[in-house]
């Protein structure tokens, strides 16, 4: 006799929690700034992906409003039925300004957009070469597409190009994929190595800039400068991380645009983004262009975070851009420092398997410009006093 489905997933939770890698929403009661309420608990978030603190930018908001007025509150439909509204042109406009391509496609969010991209360019015949840690949405996208999938280790140049000669020519398509700055680890991948790799190789090259728009670039633009002719095939960016709203795009050529338009089915399928969003959208490009300072403190503020995390907790940290993420040995120690954390009025969270690597548990600390400098000091002062007590 088969087992009782609720017994299953009774078991299933239990054993997540024997692990410590139960997971639990938290609901927001209140948001103001940097300050959070949960549960009558007033918190720090640094947890968002709120970078440069737009997402309560006063003109964010009044374009939002503006764009309800214009064309009500639901897009009503799919951009290949009558949602496409003139907004999103407008918007795919400025998106090929701000990167320096030649098309762009809007998309509802930054996972439907790499799994809609990557099941729509390759299938069965075709090879997807991955880092390694490349995000859940990359991932999927290549099981979707039922392309056979090589991994390579992080950032490993050698490695990916050790596997390119040895498979490479088995296949009719290949797809090189990564993040420019990883969500989890803040480190920065090898762009120009892996641009010339993909030529090298005849590979498409997919690159994912979600972490890294906004923050980095003489514009925010990115890792990819703009103004750069050797530029992946195509890019991938969030606005809802430091551009502050929401929706998702790539920018390509003109050709694979219509290609997507035709195969993609997270765009054909899927109700288009709402007006507020498309002309919030519209003036955060707007705006990004002009916060150099705010990037500049975003990323020193970082620096000299890292620094405290290696030298003076004696703990380890990686990367190199605004997400720093303090290592742990096990899943225990990083739930009680979050539970530490919240209690002393910080609400940073504990990032576990499979999100990361099984032995490398973390608190994934992620800044935005608007954290004062009192507000850091305090925090360095709570994280002494844990690993002082532990």
């Amino acid at each position: 006799m088969s087992e009782d489905p609720k017994v299953f997933f009774e078991k299933e939770l239990l054993e997540l929690k024997t692990k410590g890698l139960y997971r639990s929403l938290k609901q927001i009661d209140d948001l103001k700034g940097l300050a959070i309420s949960i549960g009558g608990k007033s918190l720090i978030d640094l947890s968002s992906n709120d970078y440069l603190g737009l997402s309560q930018d006063l003109r964010l908001i009044d374009a939002s409003i503006k764009g309800i007025k214009a064309f009500g509150c639901g897009s009503r439909a799919s951009r290949l039925m009558s949602g496409n509204i003139r907004a999103f042109y407008d918007l795919e406009k400025k998106i090929c300004e701000f990167k320096g391509h030649e098309a762009s496609l809007v998309f509802g969010s930054g996972y439907i957009c790499n799994l809609s991209i990557i099941s729509a360019l390759l299938g069965p015949e075709d090879a997807i070469f991955m880092d390694r840690m490349s995000h859940a949405s990359i991932v999927d996208g290549a099981l979707l597409s039922r392309a056979r999938i090589f991994r390579f280790n992080h950032n490993d140049i050698s490695h990916l190009e050790k596997k390119l000669k040895e498979y490479r020519n088995r296949y009719k398509k290949a797809l090189i994929a990564t993040e420019s700055v990883f969500s989890m680890d803040g480190d920065i991948a090898p762009i120009e190595e892996l641009i010339f790799l993909s030529k090298r190789y005849d590979c498409l090259f997919l690159l994912d800039e979600a972490h890294a728009i906004g923050v980095f670039g003489r514009e925010g633009e990115g890792l990819v400068p703009r103004s750069t002719p050797e530029k992946p095939h195509i890019m991938i960016g969030t606005f809802g991380k430091a551009l502050g709203s929401y929706g998702a795009f790539c920018t390509t050529t003109k050709t694979i645009r219509n290609f997507l338009i035709n195969k993609a089915r997270g765009l054909i399928y899927s109700t288009a983004l709402p007006p507020s969003i498309l002309f919030a959208n519209i003036e955060a490009l707007r705006i990004v262009k002009d916060l150099k300072e705010d990037r500049k403190r975003l990323l020193g503020i970082s620096r000299d975070f890292r620094r405290f995390i290696q030298y003076e907790l004696g703990q380890k940290t990686t990367g190199a851009s605004q997400i720093c993420p303090l290592i742990l040995k096990n899943n225990k120690t990083s739930l009680e420092l979050e539970k530490y954390l919240f209690e002393k009025g910080f609400f940073a969270k504990a990032i576990r398997y499979p999100t990361v690597p099984k032995d490398s548990p973390r608190i994934r600390f992620s800044f935005t410009s608007k954290i004062g400098q009192e507000t850091l000091e305090m925090l360095k002062e709570v994280l002494k006093e844990f690993f002082e007590r532990n």
